[in-house]
Protein backbone atom coordinates (compact mmCIF):
# COMPACT_ATOMS: atom_id res chain seq x y z
CA UNK A 1 0.00 0.00 0.00
CA UNK A 2 1.49 3.34 -0.93
CA UNK A 3 1.01 5.85 2.28
CA UNK A 4 0.02 9.45 0.73
CA UNK A 5 0.49 12.88 2.75
CA UNK A 6 -2.33 15.37 0.98
CA UNK A 7 -0.97 19.30 1.93
CA UNK A 8 -3.95 21.66 -0.05
CA UNK A 9 -5.58 24.36 1.51
CA UNK A 10 -9.25 23.80 -0.32
CA UNK A 11 -11.01 21.73 1.42
CA UNK A 12 -13.13 21.01 -1.57
CA UNK A 13 -10.31 19.74 -3.88
CA UNK A 14 -8.43 17.94 -0.81
CA UNK A 15 -11.75 16.39 -0.30
CA UNK A 16 -12.25 15.44 -3.68
CA UNK A 17 -8.59 14.09 -4.54
CA UNK A 18 -8.42 12.40 -1.03
CA UNK A 19 -11.78 10.35 -2.21
CA UNK A 20 -10.44 9.88 -5.68
CA UNK A 21 -7.03 8.00 -4.40
CA UNK A 22 -9.01 5.89 -2.08
CA UNK A 23 -10.92 4.33 -4.36
CA UNK A 24 -7.37 3.47 -6.13
CA UNK A 25 -6.49 -0.70 -4.58
CA UNK A 26 -3.00 0.40 -3.87
CA UNK A 27 -3.06 3.91 -2.32
CA UNK A 28 -4.28 5.14 0.91
CA UNK A 29 -4.48 9.51 2.17
CA UNK A 30 -3.13 8.47 5.23
CA UNK A 31 -2.74 12.46 6.86
CA UNK A 32 -4.42 15.89 5.09
CA UNK A 33 -3.25 18.86 6.34
CA UNK A 34 -4.64 22.43 4.96
CA UNK A 35 -1.20 24.68 5.47
CA UNK A 36 2.48 24.65 5.03
CA UNK A 37 3.30 24.67 8.30
CA UNK A 38 2.03 21.31 9.06
CA UNK A 39 3.43 19.50 6.11
CA UNK A 40 6.49 18.45 8.63
CA UNK A 41 4.90 17.50 11.87
CA UNK A 42 1.76 15.50 10.27
CA UNK A 43 4.80 13.69 7.71
CA UNK A 44 7.14 12.93 10.57
CA UNK A 45 3.38 11.48 12.56
CA UNK A 46 2.53 9.28 9.43
CA UNK A 47 5.45 8.60 7.67
CA UNK A 48 4.08 9.20 3.84
CA UNK A 49 5.50 7.19 1.06
CA UNK A 50 4.26 10.13 -0.95
CA UNK A 51 3.55 13.86 0.00
CA UNK A 52 1.43 15.41 -2.44
CA UNK A 53 2.03 19.39 -1.90
CA UNK A 54 0.05 22.25 -3.29
CA UNK A 55 2.27 25.45 -4.06
CA UNK A 56 0.34 28.15 -2.37
CA UNK A 57 -0.70 27.66 0.69
CA UNK A 58 -1.00 29.79 4.04
CA UNK A 59 1.67 29.38 6.99
CA UNK A 60 3.87 29.01 4.16
CA UNK A 61 4.43 27.21 0.47
CA UNK A 62 4.69 23.75 -1.10
CA UNK A 63 8.29 24.33 -2.26
CA UNK A 64 9.64 25.40 1.43
CA UNK A 65 8.02 21.98 2.51
CA UNK A 66 9.23 20.21 0.03
CA UNK A 67 12.97 21.50 1.30
CA UNK A 68 11.66 20.73 4.80
CA UNK A 69 10.97 17.27 4.06
CA UNK A 70 13.89 16.48 1.81
CA UNK A 71 15.81 16.83 5.37
CA UNK A 72 13.80 15.87 7.95
CA UNK A 73 12.22 12.45 6.26
CA UNK A 74 14.31 11.50 3.26
CA UNK A 75 12.14 8.51 2.30
CA UNK A 76 9.09 10.58 1.01
CA UNK A 77 8.71 11.37 -1.67
CA UNK A 78 7.68 14.83 -2.89
CA UNK A 79 5.08 15.54 -6.04
CA UNK A 80 3.94 18.97 -6.20
CA UNK A 81 0.11 19.26 -7.69
CA UNK A 82 -0.69 23.00 -8.37
CA UNK A 83 -2.65 25.22 -10.70
CA UNK A 84 0.29 27.41 -11.51
CA UNK A 85 1.89 26.05 -14.78
CA UNK A 86 5.05 28.00 -14.16
CA UNK A 87 8.27 27.14 -15.37
CA UNK A 88 10.06 28.82 -12.15
CA UNK A 89 8.42 27.02 -10.10
CA UNK A 90 9.27 23.78 -11.39
CA UNK A 91 12.81 24.68 -10.93
CA UNK A 92 12.63 25.94 -7.77
CA UNK A 93 10.33 22.14 -7.12
CA UNK A 94 13.19 20.14 -8.71
CA UNK A 95 15.75 22.03 -6.41
CA UNK A 96 13.81 21.69 -3.44
CA UNK A 97 13.68 18.14 -4.05
CA UNK A 98 10.77 17.29 -5.58
CA UNK A 99 10.42 14.32 -8.14
CA UNK A 100 7.10 14.88 -8.98
CA UNK A 101 5.16 18.19 -10.84
CA UNK A 102 1.78 18.03 -11.69
CA UNK A 103 -0.75 20.28 -13.23
CA UNK A 104 -4.43 20.31 -11.29
CA UNK A 105 -5.83 20.77 -14.58
CA UNK A 106 -4.31 17.06 -15.71
CA UNK A 107 -6.97 14.05 -16.08
CA UNK A 108 -7.64 12.30 -12.50
CA UNK A 109 -6.21 9.11 -13.82
CA UNK A 110 -2.31 10.44 -14.30
CA UNK A 111 -2.52 11.29 -10.88
CA UNK A 112 -2.35 7.54 -9.49
CA UNK A 113 -0.26 6.94 -12.28
CA UNK A 114 2.15 9.40 -11.72
CA UNK A 115 2.25 8.37 -7.63
CA UNK A 116 3.15 4.60 -8.48
CA UNK A 117 5.77 5.68 -10.80
CA UNK A 118 7.83 7.88 -8.31
CA UNK A 119 7.59 4.91 -6.48
CA UNK A 120 8.96 3.19 -8.65
CA UNK A 121 12.15 5.93 -8.84
CA UNK A 122 10.88 7.92 -11.87
CA UNK A 123 10.62 11.44 -11.87
CA UNK A 124 7.59 12.59 -13.21
CA UNK A 125 6.39 15.94 -14.81
CA UNK A 126 3.96 17.21 -16.98
CA UNK A 127 5.67 17.49 -20.57
CA UNK A 128 4.22 20.76 -21.55
CA UNK A 129 5.89 22.60 -18.83
CA UNK A 130 9.05 20.87 -19.02
CA UNK A 131 9.79 22.11 -22.59
CA UNK A 132 8.75 25.47 -21.59
CA UNK A 133 11.26 25.62 -18.45
CA UNK A 134 13.93 24.57 -21.15
CA UNK A 135 13.28 27.29 -23.11
CA UNK A 136 13.08 30.04 -21.10
CA UNK A 137 16.15 29.24 -18.74
CA UNK A 138 17.05 29.66 -15.68
CA UNK A 139 16.19 32.69 -13.81
CA UNK A 140 18.15 35.80 -13.94
CA UNK A 141 17.20 38.16 -11.40
CA UNK A 142 19.29 38.13 -8.59
CA UNK A 143 17.74 37.86 -4.71
CA UNK A 144 17.94 41.52 -4.44
CA UNK A 145 16.20 42.15 -7.76
CA UNK A 146 13.17 39.82 -7.03
CA UNK A 147 12.88 41.54 -3.24
CA UNK A 148 12.35 44.81 -5.41
CA UNK A 149 10.34 43.34 -8.32
CA UNK A 150 8.10 41.83 -5.84
CA UNK A 151 7.41 44.79 -3.48
CA UNK A 152 6.19 46.45 -6.83
CA UNK A 153 3.87 44.15 -7.48
CA UNK A 154 1.51 46.45 -4.83
CA UNK A 155 2.21 49.45 -6.49
CA UNK A 156 4.40 50.65 -3.45
CA UNK A 157 6.58 53.91 -4.15
CA UNK A 158 10.21 53.70 -4.33
CA UNK A 159 10.14 55.24 -0.96
CA UNK A 160 8.14 52.82 0.32
CA UNK A 161 10.00 49.43 -1.16
CA UNK A 162 13.23 51.54 0.25
CA UNK A 163 11.84 51.59 3.34
CA UNK A 164 10.32 47.97 3.83
CA UNK A 165 13.75 46.73 2.51
CA UNK A 166 15.63 48.87 4.55
CA UNK A 167 17.91 50.15 2.09
CA UNK A 168 18.65 53.56 0.08
CA UNK A 169 16.17 54.88 -2.69
CA UNK A 170 19.05 54.98 -4.85
CA UNK A 171 19.72 51.54 -4.33
CA UNK A 172 15.96 50.27 -5.33
CA UNK A 173 16.38 52.49 -8.83
CA UNK A 174 19.41 50.92 -9.86
CA UNK A 175 17.77 47.37 -8.72
CA UNK A 176 15.00 47.71 -10.97
CA UNK A 177 16.48 49.39 -13.99
CA UNK A 178 18.60 46.09 -13.99
CA UNK A 179 15.90 43.75 -13.69
CA UNK A 180 13.49 45.54 -15.72
CA UNK A 181 16.21 45.43 -18.36
CA UNK A 182 16.57 41.70 -17.77
CA UNK A 183 12.94 41.30 -18.29
CA UNK A 184 12.64 43.27 -21.55
CA UNK A 185 10.16 45.40 -20.31
CA UNK A 186 9.15 48.77 -20.18
CA UNK A 187 8.57 49.96 -16.82
CA UNK A 188 9.06 48.13 -13.00
CA UNK A 189 4.65 47.04 -12.95
CA UNK A 190 4.94 44.98 -16.26
CA UNK A 191 8.64 43.23 -14.95
CA UNK A 192 7.13 42.25 -12.02
CA UNK A 193 3.98 40.78 -13.46
CA UNK A 194 6.16 38.87 -16.08
CA UNK A 195 8.54 37.70 -13.67
CA UNK A 196 5.71 36.38 -11.50
CA UNK A 197 4.34 34.80 -14.23
CA UNK A 198 7.44 33.10 -14.61
CA UNK A 199 7.44 31.81 -10.98
CA UNK A 200 10.76 34.10 -10.85
CA UNK A 201 9.09 36.25 -7.55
Amino acid sequence: MIRILLAEDQAMVRGALAALLNLEDDIEVVSEVARGDEVLPAALAARPDVALLDIEMPGGDGLGAALSLRQSLPGCRVVILTTFGRSGYLRQAMESGAVGFLLKDAPAAELAVAIRRVMAGERVVDPDLALSALSEGSNPLTRREREVLAASLDGATIADIASRLVVTEGTVRNHLSIAIQKMGARNRIEAARLAEEKGWL
